[in-house]
């Protein structure tokens, strides 16, 4: 009884196939479109959590968890990073550009300690010994070179 109960609705498939052919497709379209909004959803998923890990935030660790649920603002590395340091959730990594500046002027100052290695004359006396305005804009340059700050400003 069994096998003439599936041939039965086999045929009434087959049946309703033949009776509207746009039906079934119809049908088909519909199931395709459910599997492609699913993939959707699972890269979009899987593209915030690439952003959350560039900006720094393992969106796993319980720590970032609510943080990670909760966030609503723009999806850029930059922008969720801005927003875990306002909420104190990570410490602000210095700016590249502050980082340059300290490394030039220590480079600088490694740089000036070698070349006044030998006993010159020190920077007040020669500024004070200066005889004119143009000797003395470039004392206060060849200090600044050097990473020294002379209060010249």
């Amino acid at each position: 009884m069994s096998d003439f109960a599936d041939e039965f609705y086999e045929d009434d498939d087959q049946q309703e196939t033949q009776k509207n052919p746009v039906r079934a497709r119809l049908k088909q379209l519909e199931k395709q479109n459910a599997e492609l909004l699913k993939q959707i959803e699972q890269a979009n998923e899987a593209q915030k959590k690439l952003t959350f890990m560039e900006a720094g935030i393992n969106a796993s660790d319980p720590k970032f968890k609510y943080f990670v649920k909760g966030y609503d603002g723009e999806y850029t590395a930059e922008a969720i990073r801005q927003a875990a340091e306002e909420a104190q959730l990570i410490t602000p990594s210095p700016s590249p550009a502050a980082e340059d500046r300290q490394a030039w002027q220590q480079s600088n100052r490694v740089a000036a300690g070698a070349e006044t290695s030998s006993e010159g004359p020190s920077w007040m006396k020669r500024i004070n010994d200066a005889q004119s305005e143009s000797e003395l804009m470039a004392i206060f340059a060849e200090a600044q070179a050097q990473g020294i700050d002379l209060g010249g400003n």
